[in-house]
């Protein structure tokens, strides 16, 4: 980058302190943590990446620090390194399971339109007592779901 004073050395100390604060707690985030506490980032990055790969998403989002843009540039950068076959299997549609199909282009369409999980219309308001929630409450909040959505 020809702006940058310092050239390739103003690179890699730019990227030193991004590492640097990646690692400044100490906490090693696993990827599995990634995984099974963020499913929606890290299939925002999947989908903005146009790449099915959990781990890798997971592993991008950690890299990234969290940041969704930067995460799905490295899915991008990572899907256009891969080998491209050209082929699809083919699927019985009346055998898939749909979680949510909506359609903006028609009011009606076959089968229905299905909501499914969505903060389309919640208030998106900041809940501050998840800051405080204990693995018992989460449990306890889990079975109740459970319960109710059964």
């Amino acid at each position: 980058y020809v702006a940058v004073t310092g050239g390739e050395q103003a690179i890699a100390t730019s990227l030193d302190l991004i590492e640097r604060k990646r690692v400044a707690g100490g906490l090693a985030l696993d990827v599995d943590t990634i995984l099974s506490c963020l499913p929606e980032l890290v299939q925002q990055v999947e989908s903005e990446g146009s790449l099915w790969a959990p781990e890798v998403a997971a592993t991008a989002v950690k890299q990234a620090c969290g940041s969704v843009e930067e995460a799905v540039f490295l899915m991008r950068a990572y899907r256009s390194t891969l080998e491209r076959l050209y082929t699809s299997r083919v699927i019985d549609t009346d055998e898939m399971r749909v979680d949510r199909r909506i359609s903006a282009a028609f009011k009606d369409i076959e089968g229905g339109q299905i909501l499914g999980a969505t903060r389309d219309y919640s208030h998106r308001l900041i809940e501050f007592e998840l800051a405080d929630e204990t693995q018992a409450s989460v449990r306890d909040r889990a079975r109740e779901l459970t319960e109710r959505l059964a």
